[in-house]
């Protein structure tokens, strides 16, 4: 039962809406190229994965070739929910030994590489659903690469972030800075390396990145930059259809990824706010919110102590799923009291992440998440072919015993969460953000906001965003962290107050200083029409048809 929102002001941005198509990503040249495809006559999914290369041309910084990610999607044909697991395991030679002897996983350079999985996480979802040739779906993509595209302002700042290693490495050097300084605002950057290798995709699939002239390349470049990659750990790699998880939320079906993703804090979350009055709260209100903090950590703890790659360990999902066990861990929250101090081991991470939806007239709909992991990745471009590449390396732990401790060809565990909520069985909410442990948190907000107070997309996405941060701190008791509540300004004083009295250490961030670029399509189930959304956080644009 949703109750009218409360929000101070309207949307600053339209909600955009279409009836034959909406697509919502981090970069207005992403959604021209995905909309561009659906107005071609292609799929959802045909969208969704034009979208997803041209992103990884035009936002480089967050996602690409040389990383990995979630492709989720509702087939209106067979009315179901398909995952794509497209996530790289950790080369042979990556242990903990081997990392332990140096000192650690470096943040940059050749040892923070693990398996590209995105490419065959693209084909295996196009060849179940895509409608147009795969040629033609990376065709916008491939422009962007050959006829180049304008540089944002904030493209530009992350170049000269990267100038001492951009600038310096004979592969980096002449795409990013080819008079010898980080290209400004405006002027045109090219990848022709990168537009032959999406070509050489398109026109021979699978082969020619996993087992062909581009797979040797990246692991001769490996081997010379003393890294760990092999030929046999490429063609080895394969992406996977995984069966999504689901609860039931106030009249709606959410589903997400399955374990190795962190999707299921996010579903325990909605399953422990559901013992509460979220409406009767008020939108906003120093109620909601710190049920929905507090919920958080609940989630957070379960997925430190539980979750890492399914294939390794016995990963409890239904248990940490179920109804029951929810209800005697609500019984936790202390509705006057912040938790301090919880058990859990959350760092604070800088996860460069992208997220974009897509929806077609037809009733399918896709949300992917993929990823290069930091800033960059690892600032290397892999020879000549413009692949930029990973450092998801560095998301392993190295503890002895840790779930998610470091193991040769294991899934390191992840922060990519794509969302679809159903209604009787049809797709009403795609919606998504990037922002590594961010992310749970504000597809919750968002949910909650459109289910709850009846926000459209863009009033879900625009309205203030808090996040809850545990950096750990010296304790005798392992896995414990003290909490950080950072909240942007607009929220009202009264609320930021009565959240102090409880015990939240507030953090005022700016107005828009929040986390994330979310993502967010609403279908109205009645005409069918197609509503957009997307974070004015950042560079965000919407398009429908």
């Amino acid at each position: 039962m949703s109750t009218p929102h409360q929000i101070t002001q309207p949307a600053y941005r339209p909600n955009v809406m279409g009836r034959n198509g909406a697509v919502t990503s981090g970069h207005p040249l992403a959604s021209q190229a995905g909309i561009r495809i659906l107005q071609a006559g292609g799929t959802a999914i045909d969208a969704a994965i034009a979208t997803a290369a041209a992103i990884g041309v035009v936002e480089l910084p967050m996602s690409g070739v040389g990383g990995d990610g979630f492709i989720m999607c509702y087939d209106a044909a067979t009315k179901r929910m398909y995952g794509v697991n497209a996530t790289g395991p950790a080369p042979t030679g990556a242990t903990r030994a081997f990392y332990l002897e140096r000192g650690g996983i470096p943040m940059k350079g050749i040892l923070s590489v693990s398996i590209p999985g995105i490419v065959d996480g693209w084909l295996i979802a196009h060849r179940q659903f895509g409608r147009l040739p795969l040629i033609d779906v990376f065709g916008p993509a491939i422009e962007l690469c050959e006829q180049g595209f304008p540089v944002s302002y904030k493209l530009s700042n992350t170049l000269k972030a990267e100038h001492d290693r951009f600038g310096t490495d004979p592969y980096t050097k002449p795409i990013f800075e080819p008079d010898g300084r980080p290209l400004e605002p405006g002027e045109i950057l090219y990848q022709h390396d990168l537009g032959t290798t999406l070509r050489r995709i398109a026109t021979e699939g699978r082969r020619a990145f996993y087992e062909g002239e581009i797979a040797e390349t990246i692991a001769t470049f490996s081997r010379e930059y003393d890294g760990l990659i092999t030929a046999e750990d490429l063609a080895r790699y394969r992406a996977r259809w995984d069966e999504p998880i689901h609860v039931d939320y106030h009249g709606h079906r959410v589903y997400e990824m399955p374990p190795n993703s962190s999707g299921h804090i996010l579903l325990q979350e909605l399953n422990l706010v559901e013992h509460f009055d979220i409406a009767g709260m008020g939108c906003l209100s120093a109620d909601s919110i710190h049920v929905m903090v507090e919920a958080k950590k609940l989630a957070f703890a379960d997925r430190e102590r539980h979750m890492a790659d399914p294939d390794w360990i016995d990963v409890p999902i239904g248990q940490l799923l179920s109804k029951d066990y929810a209800a005697e861990r609500a019984k936790e929250i202390d509705l006057g009291k912040a938790a301090g101090v919880v058990e859990s081991g959350i760092p604070e991470s800088k996860d460069e992440t992208t997220c974009f939806t897509t929806a077609d007239g037809d009733g399918n709909a896709v949300c992917i998440l993929q990823s290069i992991q930091g800033g960059c990745g690892s600032s290397l471009i892999a020879g000549n072919t413009g692949i930029l590449l990973n450092n998801r390396m560095t998301y392993w732990h190295l503890e002895e015993g840790h779930p998610n401790d470091l193991a040769s060809g294991k899934r390191v565990r992840h922060t990519m969460n794509p969302v679809i909520a159903t209604r009787v069985g049809e797709p009403v909410i795609v919606c998504g953000t990037p922002g590594a442990d961010t992310q749970v948190q504000t597809n919750l907000q968002l949910l909650t906001n459109a289910i709850h107070f009846d926000m459209t997309p863009q009033e879900a996405v625009e309205a203030p965003r808090w996040r809850n941060l545990q950096n750990p701190m010296e304790s005798t008791v392992p896995h414990t962290c003290e909490e950080r509540l950072q909240m942007e300004s607009r929220f009202n004083e009264a609320t930021l107050t009565d959240l102090e009295k409880r015990g939240h250490k507030l953090e005022i961030l700016g107005d828009w200083g929040g986390p994330g670029n979310a993502q967010f399509i609403r279908r109205r189930p009645d005409s069918g029409v197609l509503l957009g959304g997307v974070d004015p956080r950042r560079d965000g644009y919407a398009i429908a048809w």
